[in-house]
């Protein structure tokens, strides 16, 4: 079994900004010349995640109203008072999205949905360089 990992960056703006990396991750099993296995995306950190959705504007923007209703920005979080941040709302949102995906690759294809791709979502309060790890195992 092969195994490889490459790690990806990208600037973010923030409070739910949500990237499309699916031809990136794509791209990366074509370099990996993987035809069977898989692809797991993980983000390091705590305010960010990854997940699938069909990306289109509606549902990017009822993915970030969703996040609102159930981890409102503007809550009292503890975080804010022992680690002197902003962003408590940001790393709950980051735990509950998860920080890793993996998906099957057949063929040498990311075995996806039609409507579905491969997003990483930044939950933070402000603009940041992020980076992202894919690996991809198989033969």
């Amino acid at each position: 079994m092969n195994c490889q990992t490459f790690k990806e960056s990208l600037k973010t703006c923030g409070r739910n900004d949500v990237r499309d990396i699916t031809d990136t991750v794509q791209e990366t099993v074509r370099r990996a010349k993987v035809n069977e296995g898989q692809a797991t995306i993980f983000v390091p950190g705590s305010t960010a995640g990854v997940t699938t959705v069909e990306y289109e504007s509606g549902v990017v923007q009822d993915l970030a109203s969703a996040l609102e209703r159930l981890f409102p920005e503007n809550l009292r979080y503890a975080h804010h008072e022992t680690a002197g941040d902003d962003n408590g709302f940001s790393h709950i949102r980051a735990a509950f999205i998860g920080p890793s995906l993996t998906v099957p690759v057949t063929g040498g294809q990311l075995t996806l949905g039609t409507w579905q791709q491969i997003v990483f979502v930044d939950f933070d309060s402000g603009p940041r360089s992020r980076t992202y790890h894919i690996q991809i195992m198989g033969q």
